[in-house]
C-alpha cells in the first residue's frame, strides 16, 4: 500500500489541477462578459466632431466613457493606393486608429497606430480582422481596454500574413505579434506563431486570456 505521503502528494496534484481549471473558466467568463461593461456609442461620419481629422475610410467609430472620461475611437484603412512615383505598379495600403478624448469642446489625441505596407508589386493587404474590434473593462478597474487586431502582407504566394493585436488601456500600448496559418497542402500547415509583448506579460492574466482567445479565433487565413 502506498504511504501516506503519497496519497497526500497525488490528492494535492490532483486538486491543484482542478483548481487551475476553475480559475480558467472563471476568467472566461469574465473575457466573455466584459465587453457589455463599457457602453458603446456608435458614430457616423456627421456625428465625429468637425476638428477630428484622420486619413481613410472609417471602419469603426465610437464613443464612450470611463473613469478617464469622455473618448471616441476611430479606426480607418485606405484600400490599395498606387506608390507615388513609382513608374511600375506598386501598391500602398495603410491603416490607422486614433483615440481622442473628450475635455469641454475640445478633442485631444491621447494615443494614434499606423500600420503599412508599402511599394508592393504583388498582392497586398492592410485590413483590421472583421468583428475583432472591442472596448472591454476585462481586470473591472473602471478604465478601459480598447483591442485592434488586423493583418499585413506583401506577396505573390500562398503564404502566412504579420498578424497583430495592438491594445491600449489608456495610454499603455500592449502587442501580440505573428503570423496568420494557412493550409498549404492536404496535410500542411505554415505560420501561426505569435509573441506577446512585456508589457501583455506584465499585465493581468484576464489580459492575455482574451488576446489568446482572439488570436486562436482568427487564426486561420483561406485564400
Amino acid at each position: 500500500m502506498p504511504d501516506n505521503k503519497q496519497v497526500h502528494f497525488k490528492i494535492n496534484l490532483i486538486v491543484n489541477k482542478y483548481m487551475k481549471l476553475f480559475n480558467l473558466l472563471i476568467l472566461l467568463t469574465i473575457a466573455q462578459s466584459s465587453n457589455a461593461q463599457i457602453k458603446l456609442v456608435k458614430l457616423d461620419t456627421k456625428s465625429i466632431p468637425t476638428s477630428i481629422n484622420y486619413v481613410g475610410k472609417i471602419i469603426n467609430a465610437v464613443r464612450y466613457t470611463d473613469n478617464d472620461g469622455e473618448h471616441i475611437i476611430i479606426t480607418t484603412e485606405t484600400g490599395k493606393t498606387k506608390t507615388k512615383g513609382a513608374e511600375d505598379d506598386f501598391k500602398d495600403m495603410d491603416l490607422y486608429a486614433y483615440s481622442y478624448k473628450i475635455i469641454g469642446n475640445q478633442q485631444i489625441l491621447s494615443w494614434q497606430v499606423h500600420d503599412f505596407v508599402k511599394e508592393c508589386p504583388v498582392d497586398i493587404k492592410a485590413n483590421y480582422i472583421p468583428n475583432t474590434f472591442a472596448v472591454t473593462d476585462l481586470n473591472n478597474d473602471g478604465k478601459a481596454e480598447v483591442w485592434l487586431m488586423y493583418t499585413t502582407v506583401c506577396h505573390g504566394d500562398v503564404s502566412p500574413s504579420n498578424m497583430k493585436i495592438i491594445m491600449y488601456q489608456g495610454n499603455k500600448k500592449y502587442a501580440v505579434r505573428g503570423t496568420s496559418k494557412v493550409k498549404i497542402s492536404d496535410k500542411e500547415y505554415e505560420g501561426g506563431s505569435y509573441k506577446f509583448d512585456e508589457a501583455f506579460n506584465k499585465g493581468p492574466e484576464s489580459f492575455r486570456l482574451y488576446a489568446l482567445q482572439l488570436w486562436k479565433k482568427n487564426l486561420m487565413e483561406t485564400w
